[in-house]
């Protein structure tokens, strides 16, 4: 049987050298041509075949590096820490691979050369795929995660079922009695990088999937759809200006929470109360809304497992994957007080 002294006079290393290759010490200083001959030795001898090739997998995977492109900025995160909860679940899953982060970029700080660096790339948000392709030209080992834009073939994709999410909502109102049911959400955008202000507007999935099942139901009003920024501010304002028409829903579906925490705030100065007159139900289930005044009923989506899964696809993709995978994390409906709970 080889020892790790046959496997350093082969190699031409000394035996602690071979013996810190083959164990992954991150702390050895050796160049990449080194460490794939140590390896190539240990297979060609013999020496613990399956544990050599269990550690160079690991190795070779520790010597990726991986982009990420987000189009959130840092003010974005804070508004909305669902985004902040996906970089850092991507961030702790490569550190747990041992993978490095070679890079994070946000929107118009995007620096070619550098991104071209990276044997793999995770674009968090709705990035114009013309834009990353100009960056990052291998489709192969991207991951879009929450991509608006459906049906980008030769993508891996990981995003919100939105459409089951929706229908939790407005299925749970109906159960509750409510058929006068409105929604305030926003726009969404297909980000354009370097180019300040010119994104294309979209429209959001949660407003679509809304108009189809509730058109479905025979229940859709459009006077009682209105759309901001996603902001807590723009939720106070849409609020506002619903209670201000004459005609106004019994229950409303609010696509963000920091937009339905807004929305509480705009209920609670009009003296409307919730849910005796006005049941409300939010989306994304942030830390906070099970502290709010009622408790906010939202749905939850799960950015963990979000960020895992797309570190996992991209692990696939860099492991020699062909087919492109697409993946959409299922959500579940929490609810609290805000929505209701007997029939209206």
């Amino acid at each position: 049987m080889a020892t790790l002294k046959d496997i350093a006079k082969e190699a031409n290393v000394s035996p602690a050298t071979v013996s810190r290759v083959l164990n992954n010490d991150a702390t050895l200083s050796v160049s990449e041509g080194t460490r794939e001959r140590i390896f190539q030795i240990a297979e060609m001898m013999h020496y613990k075949p399956s544990r050599v090739k269990r550690l160079k997998h690991e190795s070779d995977l520790s010597n990726k590096q991986i982009g990420l492109l987000i189009w959130a900025s840092a003010v974005d995160e804070k508004e909305d820490p669902y985004f902040a909860k996906i970089r850092l679940s991507v961030e702790k899953r490569c550190d747990e691979l041992g993978i490095p982060i070679g890079r994070v970029v946000r929107g118009n700080e995007v620096d070619p050369i550098l991104c071209q660096q990276m044997d793999g790339l995770i674009v968090m948000g709705s990035i114009d795929t013309d834009d990353i392709s100009k960056i990052f030209p291998n489709h192969k080992s991207i991951v879009l995660v929450n991509h608006i834009v459906e049906d980008l073939r030769g993508y891996d994709s990981v995003k919100i079922s939105f459409k089951q999410a929706v229908k939790d909502v407005v299925e749970h109102f109906i159960t509750l009695g409510y058929r006068d049911i409105g929604m305030i959400g926003g726009q969404d955008y297909l980000y354009k990088l370097w180019i300040k202000h010119q994104d294309d507007v979209l429209i959001d999935k949660r407003q679509v999937y809304f108009e189809e099942l509730m058109k479905e139901k025979g229940l859709y009003n459009e006077e009682f759809m209105f759309f901001g920024d996603w902001s807590t501010a723009s939720g106070y304002a849409q609020m506002k200006e619903l209670l201000g028409r004459p005609n106004r829903p019994r229950a409303c579906f609010i696509a963000s929470d920091p937009m339905a925490i807004g929305a509480l705030a705009a209920l609670k100065d009009q003296q409307v109360k919730v849910p005796e007159e006005m049941a409300i139900i939010g989306f994304d289930d942030i830390e906070v809304s099970a502290f709010m005044n009622p408790p906010l009923t939202s749905v939850r989506v799960f950015p963990e497992q979000i960020g895992r899964t797309a570190v996992q696809l991209l692990m696939e993709r860099l492991e020699g994957r062909e087919t492109a995978v697409h993946v959409a994390i299922e959500t579940e409906l929490v609810v609290r007080e805000s929505c209701g709970g007997t029939q209206k």
